[in-house]
């Protein structure tokens, strides 16, 4: 999902963040997040956003009177993608001089984005129509550390189930290779690396072998296909090199064996999953990352009595586990926590972990 707040947190005055309706509010509290996250290009393209209110163009007046909770909508992250597009397809590379830091005073930065969106008026708007999707391969590290961690309690065999997989790049894990605090799993010679700095102790050696993986999402990304392919680049933003890369290396997996990714909405991706034959001796895992939030309270709901309806029918021979990478909605820190069954109905907190994978928090029990 989108860059953004991520989830309801404290902002000036005591609002929610992702209560804003003001668009020039919006800008620019999602500049400065940028800016504060690291990413100090891609925070001058969104405070450019503020002259294009100004400007005459059809982008700039859809801006202006944008219905709705303008960051709950994630607003300034999708134009940004618009021009985040026009740079990769070579159709506008003055931006590159933006996304590089050549070009960082801001006066200079906001008049060559308005003339791009005045050049490029009516292919921005479309980007309006719908919310930033992103699929980060970093977010994988915690979900394979929870693999290691269980391995050694419920054997190490195990069926991927994602729900709000996007492109399923987390759903194609099994062939990645992963080194988590020294510990490395994974196929040596895969095209995506996942090691993320580490802190605390290493997760448990457990042997972890992924016999399935199936994915889900409302509206999935197919990798091959270009124009899908470049939107989710367009998504990420320019100053994260590294998942660029990484985003790079997961288009390339796709082209080679697509992940197996289903259109269909996560409550009945749960159901069908739990409803199907389990073969002994492998653990069936529900897993998703940062996307619990965006689920209406009914799905969320739905999706755990189902959960907890099956693994108080969980055998030792036919377990079920449920790992999460989402955010913790009383600290706002981005947490892995796991469920399994039999014997680990409690939630055990795993690991804090970087919301793009950066780095690793381990807090996990021996």
């Amino acid at each position: 999902m989108a860059e953004g707040p991520g989830t309801k947190v404290p902002g000036s005055g005591g609002e929610l963040v992702m209560e804003i309706a003001g668009v020039a509010e919006a800008i620019a509290w999602q500049a400065d997040h940028a800016e504060n996250a690291g990413a100090p290009a891609t925070a001058r393209i969104i405070r450019a956003l503020l002259a294009v209110l100004e400007s005459d163009t059809a982008t700039g007046r859809r801006l202006a009177n944008w219905q709705g909770l303008t960051m709950a909508d994630a607003m300034p992250l999708r134009v940004t993608g618009g021009l985040h597009a026009l740079y990769l397809a070579g159709e506008e590379p003055r931006l590159g001089e933006i996304y590089s830091g050549l070009m960082s005073d801001q006066s200079l930065v906001d008049a060559l984005v308005v003339e791009t969106a005045r050049k490029f008026d009516h292919r921005l708007l479309p980007w309006l129509d719908g919310p930033p999707q992103t699929n980060e391969a970093g977010r994988s590290a915690g979900i394979m550390a929870g693999l290691m961690w269980l391995s050694g309690r419920l054997g190490p065999k195990f069926a991927l189930n994602e729900i709000g997989a996007s492109a399923g790049i987390n759903t194609m894990m099994g062939r990645f290779h992963f080194n988590l605090g020294g510990l490395e799993a994974g196929p040596g010679n895969s095209q995506m690396h996942i090691a993320p700095a580490w802190r605390g102790p290493p997760p448990p050696a457990g042997p972890v072998e992924i016999v399935s993986a199936r994915g889900c999402d409302l509206s999935p990304v197919d990798l091959t296909v270009s124009q899908q392919a470049l939107r989710l680049k367009a998504f990420v933003w320019p100053d994260a090199t590294e998942r660029m890369v990484r985003m790079e290396a997961a288009i390339a997996m796709a082209n080679e064996t697509p992940p197996d990714l289903v259109q269909q909405d996560a409550a009945a991706f749960v159901a069908d999953m739990l409803a199907q034959q389990q073969q002994p001796g492998i653990t069936r895992v529900l897993f998703h990352t940062v996307m619990w939030q965006y689920m209406p309270d009914e799905a969320c709901d739905a999706i755990t009595a189902a959960m907890e309806t099956a693994g108080a029918l969980a055998t030792g021979d036919k377990p079920l586990a449920w790992i999460k990478a989402e955010t913790n909605r009383a600290t706002f820190k981005q947490e892995c926590r796991l469920r399994y069954w039999p014997g680990g109905d409690d939630e055990v907190l795993l690991a804090e972990i970087h919301p793009h994978g950066a780095w690793v928090d381990w807090k996990a029990p021996d």
